[in-house]
């Protein structure tokens, strides 16, 4: 953290595909080594493969209409608002952080901003999707998002747990700064 000036929030570039700025974010998340395209590839195969096993359960009102645009323009908007609601679900609202009191470290609960916790949210998806065991990381992804957008899961229990270690230490909060 910066002493004397706050960090320069920089804007990410809407993604091609969906023209949101939030998947733009995910993509640059599961993107390693510089392979964007790679990562783009996962990301967009991995939402329409959650939006495909979202109509399948059936938990969606299906949209019958003759035009192509506008059931393409459904399914872009269904994709988009699996996303939101999965990373809304795993978003903590507060979190831990270690302060030292007079020789003893504590950890103090202190509340999340909303960037940081979607940021959390994010890197809690793609860590818990590495470690599944589907073939692909494309059905990893898709098989977590849904899993996050029912509200279970790996990535909802890793907030859970980081919600139950802030009300463990509530006694500590005074030490908050």
């Amino acid at each position: 953290m910066p002493r004397r000036k706050a960090a320069v929030k920089r804007t990410t570039i809407p993604d091609p595909m969906y023209g949101s700025e939030r998947v733009s974010r995910f993509i640059n998340v599961v993107m390693r080594r510089g392979k964007r395209s790679l990562a783009e590839r996962i990301v967009y195969m991995a939402l329409q493969e959650a939006g495909k096993r979202l109509t399948k359960k059936g938990t969606k009102s299906s949209h019958k209409e003759d035009d192509s645009d506008s059931t393409s323009a459904a399914k872009n908007s269904g994709a988009i608002e699996i996303l939101e609601k999965a990373l809304n679900n795993i978003r903590p609202t507060v979190e831990v952080k270690s302060r030292r009191v007079g020789g003893a470290t504590y950890q103090v609960p202190v509340e999340v901003d909303t960037d940081r916790g979607v940021a959390l949210a994010m890197r809690w998806i793609v860590k818990v999707a590495k470690g599944r065991s589907e073939k692909t990381m494309t059905l990893r992804l898709a098989a977590e998002m849904m899993e996050a957008y029912e509200g279970r899961g790996a990535a909802v229990k890793i907030r859970d747990d980081m919600h139950r270690m802030a009300k463990a230490n509530q006694a500590f909060a005074h030490y908050r700064w």
